[in-house]
């Protein structure tokens, strides 16, 4: 994994910019511990930082074809360049390193753009081609790796995070109203990125820039296709299909680990790599004191602790429990580098923050970690699956099931901004375009109708947020995580099988329960589906609430979005009594305060 960044112009001499190509390169550094390098043309200017998984001497980027006329910069991971490689070498290509990297560019020199339809893998890549002077930007099918782009008068900035865009003077830090609409509707809007006129490069898709202006195409969709295998067979190829996908992602030539919450789907993959590596090293997060005071909430009824221990030594893993305190997750310092990593202000809190530092911790001993990232978006493990009243409700399901995250995310803004804000109809918008991009099989009606529905919904929506989040804190750290269950086969054979199946005993994730029970301790295989922890602890309330009484205290930007009033009154609240709504209100203050500092947005509403 890598940042990559770059700024196309064909009005001026890029030759002369190098300085600011330099610090748009630096904003990644982070993603790219390891090394840092540029090429810079007349018209184009691509900068590239390098985490190094495959490869190590050979890999180095911005990587030109053998003549200098074709540059790439490349972020990600190709899982079949081996397969890739012998076919290209057949058709006359050399190669000089062992890496994935040339055999992208090999690649995109036999096939040109159609190389993307090839790659299994998760990447985001540029290709200049000095012989069209066109710039291309490719992105995976379901969005892991990340991209954004700013078109300018005459040309292109881009980079894998905002803020390296943001690092040339000619991008703008406006943010409108319209801007907001997203950042609390929360619907994952396609190609949206905050700041104005800035988008994101959506999945499966790739954006030409010329001289003459830009388009895009998309090369992968999910496609609604007959499944005519039965039960059995079904259940067989998914087995296949996710030991063959964990196999291809355990190459590397650098120390790996597998994330362990002790739920359904980190023990499968952690059985699965057990079964490719002989002591597969495990990491898992925890809260001082939970396991012992842990108390069951609407999302959460049982603590992972136990489970964790259960799977490690099952298989015999090699593990460490990463033990975060309140006081740890706390740290203004740590937030704040949370929020620069995502350049959102979000709000999730401790959610992110415990993220944050679980990588750090893994990435002390791996380089690369395994994650059950989205399994829930394929195989349909998440509550509101099985909520009457949230498959029946005519929004996006996340949305209709009520928890703590999900409420009224404008209760923190001043009132003049939320009688401006149509949130309700900005999603109603949002829920009809996206559910017009599905497609039905002839027949198809009732139930099955409504979950192919909501399964396209989660795998066009929801996942590119967490897949967002997964990247971000984790790159922030210099770690890669892959995620397996975002193998595009998989995707595609699983959201083509009926409800019925995937549903077949009764539990969310039926289809992969059976495909992996035989790698499991019954326990897991039985356990109810339990998200990401949260930190119960309440004296992690009690130093929000100091903390956004300094920020009140201050001269903060933030409260050209937040209500101060709304601040006082829940700082005077007593800890205890205070509610899951206002302590993610609080983090969305916090929140905002760090971002409104670091990146000096000019609001235009």
């Amino acid at each position: 994994m890598c940042g990559i960044t770059g700024w196309v112009s064909y009005d001026s001499d890029l030759t002369q910019r190098r300085d600011i190509l330099d610090e748009m390169t630096a904003t990644l550094s982070d993603r790219g511990p390891d090394a840092a390098g540029t090429r810079v043309r007349p018209r184009a200017a691509l900068g590239h930082r390098r985490l190094a998984v495959i490869d190590l001497p050979g890999g180095t980027q911005p990587m030109d074809s053998a003549d200098g006329q074709v540059t790439l910069v490349y972020s990600g991971e190709v899982y079949n360049f081996t397969e890739l490689r012998t076919e290209l070498s057949g058709r006359g290509h050399r190669f000089r390193t062992g890496s994935d990297t040339e055999v992208v560019l090999a690649g995109y020199l036999e096939w040109g753009e159609a190389v993307a339809e090839r790659l299994n893998g998760i990447f985001a890549f540029a290709v200049w081609d000095d012989r069209s002077q066109r710039l291309l930007l490719v992105r995976d099918r379901l969005g892991v790796k990340p991209l954004y782009y700013q078109l300018t008068r005459d040309g292109v900035l881009f980079g894998s995070e905002p803020k390296a865009i943001l690092a040339n003077p000619l991008a703008r830090r406006e943010v409108g109203l319209d801007c907001l609409h997203e950042l609390l509707g929360q619907t994952k809007a396609p190609g949206w990125a905050l700041w104005e006129d800035m988008r994101e490069v959506e999945p499966g898709t790739v954006l030409m820039v010329s001289a003459t202006g830009s388009r895009t195409w998309t090369y992968w969709r999910l496609e609604t296709i007959e499944h005519t295998d039965d039960l059995d067979t079904t259940v067989a190829t998914v087995r296949e299909l996710l030991t063959d996908t964990v196999r291809r992602q355990l190459v590397a030539h650098v120390p790996q680990g597998v994330l362990l919450s002790g739920g359904l789907d980190s023990s499968a993959l952690t059985g699965l790599a057990a079964e490719v590596l002989p002591r597969p090293r495990t990491f898992s997060v925890d809260f001082s004191g939970q396991e012992q005071e842990f108390r069951p909430d609407e999302l959460r009824a049982t603590a992972d602790a136990g489970f964790v221990r259960e799977v490690a030594a099952w298989v015999g893993s090699d593990h460490r429990a990463v033990v975060l305190d309140a006081r740890q997750l706390t740290d203004p310092s740590l937030r704040r580098a949370v929020v620069g990593a995502w350049d959102i202000p979000l709000g999730l809190g401790d959610i992110n923050t415990s993220l944050y530092l679980l990588f750090r911790a893994i990435r002390a001993e791996s380089t690369v970690a395994l994650s059950g990232e989205s399994a829930d978006e394929v195989f349909g493990g998440y509550p509101w699956f099985h909520h009457d009243a949230a498959v029946s409700a005519d929004t996006f399901p996340w949305l209709a099931f009520s928890h703590a995250i999900n409420t009224d995310r404008t209760a923190v803004l001043r009132k003049d901004l939320r009688d401006r804000l149509d949130i309700e109809g900005y999603v109603a918008d949002q829920y009809s375009a996206a559910i017009s991009a599905v497609d039905h099989l002839d027949g198809e009606d009732g139930l099955e109708r409504r979950m192919r529905v909501i399964c396209h919904l989660h795998l066009t929506r929801l996942v590119r947020a967490l897949l967002d989040r997964k990247d971000r804190m984790s790159m922030a750290t210099g770690l890669e995580v892959r995620v397996p269950f975002c193998d595009h086969r998989l995707v595609e054979y699983v959201y083509n099988t009926p409800w019925s199946m995937k549903n077949f005993d009764g539990r969310e994730k039926s289809l992969l329960r059976a495909a992996t029970r035989h790698l499991l301790p019954d326990s897991v295989v039985n356990r109810v589906k339990s998200p990401y922890p949260t930190v119960q602890d309440t004296s992690y309330v009690t130093a929000l609430q100091r903390q956004v009484a300094d920020v009140l205290a201050g001269d903060s930007g933030a409260f050209a979005l937040v209500d101060a009033e709304w601040a006082r009154r829940a700082v005077a609240l007593d800890a205890a009594a205070v509610t899951g709504p206002v302590r993610q209100g609080m983090e969305r203050v916090l929140d905002i305060h760090h971002w409104v500092d670091i990146h000096r947005p000019v609001f235009t509403f």
